[in-house]
């Protein structure tokens, strides 16, 4: 017989092991408290949308507060990283300690398996260019695509890509390239992995690939708390079959344990070192690409809520706005707010805000508390919310 969790007791576990409901650091935020948080996610997704801030900043400052965002930096793109770029969760930022358990996802791009067979087939045929790329940046040292002077300039396939742009990422995905640093213009800077990779990484041994898929997965649901094998398989981006083959595995082993969640219809591996809170007490917006939210089957199973990303539907059609951030307020998703940081003016715009039909009294005031934080932490003066959305007079008034 499984184990039976109810809905809320789920959402808590899982929020607990997102990183939420503990206090925030007093003071400024450190390197191993920063490095602590995005090791306890096991990946941070990139996106280059800077409406408000790059997505990567934003989930530590949703679990941390207003930290220093040129931390980041300096833990992922200096010459000393503590994180490393490859396709994880999308584009992504990892510990260190992940890369060789992303080898065998390397090594599929080499040899052209799956998703990755018009990669390979590229790196095969255009092998002049490829040769020529891995050449220049041998001599010259780390190069953007930009910097390179080869093939084609690009006129389709690949988003539009140059050919050098091709090349470059597809040696990055291979692993043969992998991210030196990156530009104020968010522009990747390629460089030799035995360049920018410490030794100790790049001399761990590449361990099987089904031993590093279960390690993959263990990541996943520490991270997750309870989570469907779906969601386990959504974190990394794992295939069907490797992935469930992989689960059984490790329910067999103990290591997961599998769960009814009233509502769910799909069983559930609960992580049995999971924290499982009375409460949580936290407020926070999330980015629209947080690990809490961004498979968006699972946040509507679990909060009720559906989010999508309106930044490519038309104008008109939008029903929240461009660029929505959710508000986390203790265990539910209360409101989202339409976000654009106006840096001539100096002021965080609210350009829509809506309150979910369980929005609590309180509700516009915590909002309008983390919005001021929000609008400190990038540098911004004030706070201005434009009169669209349920919320929008309730939060002008706290404002």
């Amino acid at each position: 017989m499984k184990d039976t969790l109810s809905a809320p007791e789920v959402r808590r576990i899982a929020l607990a092991a997102q990183g939420f409901g503990a206090a925030r650091p007093e003071g400024e935020v450190a390197r191993r408290q920063l490095l602590k948080t995005i090791e306890r996610l096991g990946v941070v997704q990139i996106d280059s949308v800077n409406v408000v801030s790059r997505t990567h900043y934003l989930p530590a400052f949703s679990r941390l507060g207003a930290y220093p965002r040129a931390l980041l930096d300096e833990v992922a793109w200096s010459r000393r990283p503590a994180l490393f770029e490859y396709w994880a969760h999308e584009a992504s930022l990892l510990p260190l300690s992940s890369q060789p358990l992303l080898r065998w996802r390397m090594a599929d791009a080499h040899d052209g398996v799956g998703v990755w067979k018009g990669v390979a087939r590229f790196l095969r045929e255009r092998r002049d260019v490829v040769d020529r790329a891995l050449d220049e940046i041998r001599a010259r040292g780390p190069l953007a695509a930009s910097e390179l002077e080869l093939g084609d300039r690009g006129a389709g396939g690949w988003w539009g890509w140059s050919e050098a742009k091709r090349a470059l990422e597809g040696l990055f995905w291979t692993g043969e390239l992998t991210t030196a640093t990156r530009r104020g213009t968010f522009e990747r800077v390629y460089g030799l992995p035995d360049k920018v990779l410490p030794n100790a990484v790049l001399n761990t041994p590449t361990p099987p690939r089904d031993e590093a898929q279960r390690a993959l997965l263990r990541i996943a649901a520490r991270a997750m708390g309870v989570a469907t094998e779906r969601d386990l398989r959504d974190y990394f981006r794992m295939g069907v079959a490797e992935a469930r083959a992989r689960l059984a595995e490790l329910v067999e082993a103990g290591e997961l344990v599998p769960v009814a969640v009233k509502g769910w219809r799909e069983t559930a591996y609960l992580d049995p070192a999971a924290r499982r809170p009375r409460r949580i007490a936290t407020a926070a917006l999330l980015s629209p690409f947080d690990n809490a939210i961004w498979f968006r089957e699972r946040t509507e199973r679990m909060f009720g809520v559906r989010v999508r990303l309106e930044i490519y539907t038309p104008a008109h059609k939008r029903t929240h706005g461009y660029y929505v951030l959710p508000f986390l307020e203790d265990d539910a998703l209360t409101a989202r707010v339409d976000l654009k940081a106006d840096r001539k003016a100096g002021t965080l715009r609210v350009l829509a805000s809506h309150a979910e039909p369980w929005a609590m009294a309180e509700t516009a005031g915590r909002l309008a508390a983390e919005l001021e934080r929000m609008a400190g932490w990038l540098g911004l003066e004030r706070v201005a919310v434009a009169p669209r959305g349920d919320l929008a007079e309730a939060l002008a008034a706290e404002l």
